[in-house]
């Protein structure tokens, strides 16, 4: 049992209007002149008389311990008592709240937000918020906003927690962490409480310099969502369209698909706790359309969040892919030429057109390092920044290890491809050094590395540090997936023929002119001034929320851009009972968090109730003694 506190124990002074009140009962009572009809009430007189001793009126008198009991609690009130709580109470506390997309799911009994019930914890936290406590509110989303400073003022921590609203992103816990420890800089921060339905990354880097007291709020109810929305070119006006719905419990319902606003498809699904599902749909459009994919749930199904069950996805009139390859690279040309979407340069009979803008480029010759390719594959050209990094190998090389998960080596098996004039590193070089240089080693060999990748701002290059005509690649099943995988890539990166829907967080990076401002409106009526970089780019704009959002300028026409998927564990709502961090793994916590409860209002009331039993006490009505006058005698 802990002792109770008083946050205001100066106000104890005020014991000492006891001694006043005392003072008035001390004083000698004045007593009436009364006539009265018989001498038998002298008898209570002279009793009455004996014990007027200051002392025996104050132990007799219950007015005087009605008025002192109401004093009394009135005092105890004013020095703000409260009953300690099991929270650890400190004079600066920093409270973390999530608003990823996950915390808008609901309950299907009470139908209240994992949000809403954060906003009930921390608002009784406020409640019991002692006069030597402040609080910092921290909204934790794809980034951490301060919403208040260190304040003990409730009006201000209250209104900044109602204006608290869910992002449709996911929570990136390290950043508010990081921003307390700036806090904690200018004021001692001994811990910090952060409120979260558990949908946070499992593991952390970051040092704690403080404690963490991990609140999970309970889980809410079973959901659906669509998590992947893409679309390809399979012919010059056909497109297959591809989307993956994904659920937290056992769930079914219907994909509906719409072009233009008109319906074009329908599909069932039926699926188990984490199970995914892939819903494909065929559609004809050679003009720019846009398509909407709207899912509901079943009948007797409950989706606990809405964010995830609308997407959209913008396609671009239907062209095929413009290819430039080499006359030289006969081999890269046929596999080119059973590609269907590709349009192939040059065309036999007609000359090379080098400075012709292409969505991808292939050469052999060290002059198309500038080739205008939106992807550019250079075959054993060695970059002039890495020239002096490798040296001619002396042997046969073969591959050691490559990226698997890069998409241009996707399904690729390299294992027995053998080289005849592989490059070697010199001596003292490593990884290191070609990532000074710019570049990234997506495959390495016996002797060194062998393929490279750099990106600039408009375009994607890769350098193969041999040439395929003298290695045994092109007689491998490797070579066709690489072409496959230059083709698919250089459609996601021109959006020619292979579109992908974008998720929230940033908007895609979106060609305009120049220099020029810009006005982003979006879904919740908000608005953002952008202007567009010397390349004529907007880049970085936030989309902390699912929707669309308006692009107007002055002198151009309005875009509309597409910003709606939800990472995959938002919609699964993936929780984690416990949080790595550096050196430490904080617990979970679904106990409410007891903190201290003032004292002082119970005290008020019961004073109040004192008082009205000291005034009733004193307008009781009393009883009259009654005087029988003697019977006169007959004479």
């Amino acid at each position: 049992m802990s002792w109770p506190g008083f946050s205001a124990i100066a106000n104890a002074w005020w014991l000492l209007l006891l001694v006043p009140l005392l003072a008035f009962y001390f004083l000698k009572l004045r007593r009436p002149r009364v006539e009265i009809s018989s001498l038998v009430l002298w008898q209570s007189v002279v009793n009455d008389q004996r014990v007027n001793s200051p002392f025996q009126k104050f132990r007799r008198n219950i007015l005087l311990w009605l008025q002192m009991a109401v004093l009394l609690l009135l005092i105890l009130a004013a020095m703000q008592p409260f009953a300690r709580g099991t929270a650890e109470q400190a004079a600066y506390q920093p409270v973390l709240i999530d608003c990823s997309a996950s915390m808008a799911a609901t309950d299907p009994v009470t139908g209240k937000s994992r949000l809403d019930l954060a906003k009930e914890r921390v608002e009784k936290l406020i409640d019991t918020l002692n006069a030597d406590q402040q609080l910092s509110l921290i909204a934790v989303h794809s980034s951490a906003d301060r919403l208040t400073e260190f304040t003990g003022n409730r009006r201000i921590l209250r209104d900044a927690l109602a204006s608290l609203e869910v992002r449709d992103v996911a929570s990136q816990l390290e950043d508010a962490l990081r921003l307390t420890q700036a806090l904690a800089k200018t004021v001692p921060v001994e811990s910090a409480v952060y409120f979260s339905d558990g949908n946070t990354p499992r593991k952390v880097r970051f040092g704690l310099p403080f404690n963490v007291n991990y609140q999970q709020l309970p889980a809410g109810g079973a959901n659906a969502g669509i998590t992947a929305f893409n679309a390809r070119l399979s012919s010059s006006q056909d497109w297959e369209v591809f989307l993956r719905v994904e659920a937290s419990a056992d769930t079914s319902g219907q994909i509906e698909l719409f072009q233009d606003g008109q319906p074009t498809g329908e599909q069932p699904f039926v699926l188990g706790k984490g199970e995914s599902q892939r819903i494909a749909f065929r559609i004809t459009s050679q003009s720019s359309t846009r398509l909407e994919a709207r899912l509901t749930p079943g009948n007797t199904e409950y989706d606990s969040l809405a964010a995830d069950n609308v997407a959209w996805l913008d396609l671009p009139p239907a062209r095929p892919l413009r290819v430039y390859a080499s006359s030289e690279l006969s081999n890269f040309r046929r596999a080119l030429e059973s590609t269907p979407g590709v349009d192939l340069f040059p065309k036999p009979g007609q000359p090379e057109q080098r400075s012709v803008p292409y969505d991808l480029g292939i050469s052999d010759q060290p002059d198309d390092e500038e080739l205008m390719a939106t992807v550019c594959l250079l075959v054993g050209v060695t970059p002039a920044a890495v020239k002096s990094l490798v040296e001619p190998a002396a042997a046969l090389t073969k591959f050691l290890d490559w990226d698997r998960t890069t998409p241009l080596l996707r399904h690729a098996q390299l294992r027995d491809v053998e080289i005849a004039d592989a490059a070697q590193t010199v001596a003292g070089v490593d990884v290191g050094s070609f990532e000074d240089a710019g570049y990234l080693v997506l495959a390495s060999g016996t002797s060194g590395p062998l393929i490279l990748r750099r990106r600039s701002a408009s375009r994607l290059t890769f350098h193969t540090l041999f040439h395929t005509d003298r290695s045994t690649l092109e007689f491998r099943v490797a070579f066709p997936v690489l072409v496959a995988n230059l083709v698919q890539l250089a459609r996601q990166e021109a959006s020619v023929g292979d579109v992908t829907a974008v998720q929230t967080g940033v908007l895609p990076t979106i060609d305009l002119s120049p220099g020029s401002a810009y006005t982003v409106h979006g879904p919740d009526d908000s608005t953002q001034q952008v202007i567009a970089d010397e390349a004529g780019q907007l880049r970085g704009v936030t989309a902390n929320l699912a929707g669309q959002y308006l692009i107007s300028g002055e002198s151009e026409e309005s875009l509309t851009v597409s910003a709606n998927l939800l990472s995959s564990p938002e919609t699964t709502l993936t929780s984690v009972d416990s949080i790595e961090f550096d050196e430490q793994t904080i617990a979970s916590s679904d106990e409410l968090l007891a903190s201290d409860q003032p004292l002082w209002s119970p005290l008020t009331f019961l004073a109040f109730g004192f008082l009205l039993v000291e005034w009733w006490f004193f307008q009781r009505p009393r009883g009259r003694i009654s005087v029988r006058k003697p019977l006169a005698r007959n004479s």
